[in-house]
């Protein structure tokens, strides 16, 4: 088993990097001794087989017991059995290293993982043939057998002990659950390892001639067949699972609600999608940088600098930071210092910074160009979220000040202009009151009347600013409660149909609905002449839809639309105007004698706020 990468704390480094040091500099003075001792290499072909064979064994591991270990050992056994331990080791030490140059681990690991496996195997050589030669005395056969086993048994128990050293030296916990699975899986890479050697013993103990290229490659490649399927097989599920987890968490952010509960979520499918040891994000709103979350390594929870904050802003393409100790990043304050690697996506829509999603491991050149695209994917996807609900506020804030505005201009122009103009005549009638009493008192009572009209439009105002219908009771109990309203009122006979799981959606949606269902049904009680009405509000996967039908006389909706257009009222067009403000749709579908249909489509774009956040679309 080769070590993977590991990080390691500034408090605990020394022990495990001395170790580290001190097992591949005897590995390796180990090798280049063994360089001198080789022999002349013969059947040139067979042996660039072996080192074919045995680099593909450790570049697909298979996957075993719930993890992944390389079935080379009985290819390094054959090797060795053939030409001798020197070139066998050698060999061994060169393929291993490349392999994990190819990776691009850090280079202590580098030189670690070739020294241990090559110690590994040596050690367990030298303890099989002691053993053999003590205790077994039999045929050649059961003597090869059981010098293999040994041999296997002995590798696979060096190699392991000498990684679990590193894994308990190292700062991170160990656990015994870890130990398990990784102790099931080689043995599994063992069991396998053994049998395979066994088959080579068994078909070379038949003397059937002379075993050339061919042979070997015929012996060896369902074994490498088999390696390189599971591992194929196992990349294309892991693939699976990482893009699943990556629309799992697109869902996720478009049902963005402006609480803390998404971030449980966000970090859970985060983490499926990509394995990272700290992660953070800050956002730029009203002016300042605010960190949303920080999870893993961090080390501080405190304010962007200026000078953070203008490199934020500057930010507009995502990059990778291999090693910080030789690249400093902005935010490295921000994280445990031991944290080598970074990825800075900042989350940028028109080139404006809205905010920067940055993640970091401890080992330095960890992060690829498919880390990179992920990465920069999930943060354009979170621009798209911030912008959207920045301009969600942004055209509440404008509802909010139009409709203050007219409050003020419908005081102005009504109730104030009322009052003074009652307020001027109560002041000639108290000049004129000895003089002409019947003039007085007439203007008495027109000013008596017009305050009575204003105090109606007082009470009219003081009732539209009270809580809507749909903010007390929630849409669907509004038109319920409006429903019995109406059966009382007219005498209609109404049906109210629910369909779907319902689902929150923002105040703004709930109070157009409604509007426009109270809307139609006023229509349908004055000009249809209808005796039925149904309802419909049904909660689907990709909308929101409110159906009104009613048996009716129906109309034109080409003379209905004039006549809006001349009259100013809640009319055809005002409906339309309204559903568009919520991204939904208005479809009549009426004809003369044949009733009328009125459908709104309010498609889930999974940007609702609550009560309190009048937004633009249904929730998802």
């Amino acid at each position: 088993m080769a070590l993977k990468s590991f990080s390691l704390l500034p408090k605990t480094e020394r022990p495990s990097r001395l170790y580290i040091l001190t097992i591949s500099i005897i590995g390796w003075l180990y090798v280049l001794y063994q360089t001198t001792q080789i022999d002349p290499i013969k059947e040139l072909w067979i042996f660039s087989l072996f080192i074919l064979l045995i680099g593909i064994c450790e570049y697909f591991p298979m996957p075993v017991w719930k993890g992944f270990s390389t079935i080379s050992f009985p290819v390094v056994y054959v090797l060795y059995f053939i030409y001798g331990l020197p070139l066998a080791m050698v060999s061994y030490a060169l393929i291993i290293f490349i392999g994990n140059l190819i990776d691009r681990r850090p280079f202590r690991i580098v030189s670690f993982n070739p020294a241990q496996l090559v110690l590994s195997f040596t050690l367990a050589v030298g303890l099989a043939s002691a053993i053999v030669d003590v205790f077994v005395n039999v045929n050649q056969f059961f003597t090869y057998v059981s010098e293999l086993f040994l041999m296997t048994f002995f590798f696979y128990v060096i190699n392991n002990l000498l990684v679990d050293i590193v894994l308990l030296l190292r700062p991170q916990p160990y656990t015994f659950q870890d130990w398990k699975q990784k102790f099931l899986s080689e043995l599994s890479s063992s069991i396998i390892a053994f049998s395979y050697g066994c088959f080579f013993l068994i078909l070379g103990s038949q003397n059937r001639g002379e075993i050339d290229v061919f042979s070997f490659f015929f012996f060896f490649s369902p074994l490498i067949g088999l390696a390189l399927l599971t591992s194929a097989i196992m990349k294309i599920k892991k693939e699976r699972v990482r893009l699943k987890a990556l629309f799992s968490l697109t869902t996720a952010l478009n049902k963005l609600l402006p609480t803390t509960e998404w971030l449980d979520d966000f970090k859970a499918s985060f983490h499926e999608i990509i394995d990272v040891e700290a992660s953070l994000l800050w956002t730029y709103e009203n002016g300042n940088w605010t960190m949303n979350f920080g999870d893993g390594g961090i080390a501080a929870n405190g304010n962007v600098t200026d000078e953070m904050s203008q490199m934020f802003k500057e930010l507009k393409r995502p990059y990778s930071i291999v090693d910080n100790r030789r690249e400093k990043g902005p935010a490295d304050g921000f994280f445990a210092s031991n944290l080598r690697s970074f990825i800075y996506a900042p989350l940028v829509i028109d080139q404006e910074t809205l905010g920067v999603l940055i993640v970091a491991r401890s080992r330095r050149k960890s992060f690829n160009a498919d880390d990179l695209r992920t990465i920069a994917t999930i943060a354009n996807q979170l621009a798209v979220i911030m912008k959207t609900r920045m301009l969600i506020r942004d055209n509440e804030k404008r509802s909010l000040l139009e409709e203050r505005n007219r409050i003020a201009r419908d005081i102005h122009d009504g109730v104030a202009q009322t009052i003074a103009g009652a307020l001027m005549k109560l002041e000639t009638a108290q000049r004129k009151w000895e003089k002409s009493p019947e003039e007085t008192y007439a203007l008495l009572t027109d000013s008596m009347d017009k305050l009575r009209g204003s105090l109606k439009q007082v009470r009219q105002s003081i009732y539209a600013l009270r809580p809507y219908p749909t903010e007390r009771v929630g849409l669907q109990n509004a038109i319920k409660k409006r429903i019995k309203a109406f059966e009382i009122e007219t005498g209609l006979d109404f049906t109210f149909e629910e369909r779907g799981k319902v689902e929150h959606i923002s105040s703004m949606v709930e109070k157009i609905l409604f509007d426009t269902f109270q809307e139609s049904v006023q229509n349908t009680v004055k000009h249809a002449k209808a005796t039925k009405v149904e309802v419909l509000l049904s909660h689907q996967k990709e909308h929101i839809l409110l159906k009104i039908k009613d048996n009716g006389v129906g109309f034109s909706l080409l003379e209905a639309m004039k006549k809006a257009q001349r009259e100013p009222h809640f009319g055809i067009i005002q409906m339309n105007d309204a559903v568009e403000k919520i991204g939904a749709s208005l479809q009549i579908d009426s004809k003369q004698e044949a009733g009328t249909e009125i459908s709104v489509v309010v498609p889930k774009m999974g940007v609702e706020g609550g009560i309190e956040d009048d937004q633009a679309h249904a929730s998802g």
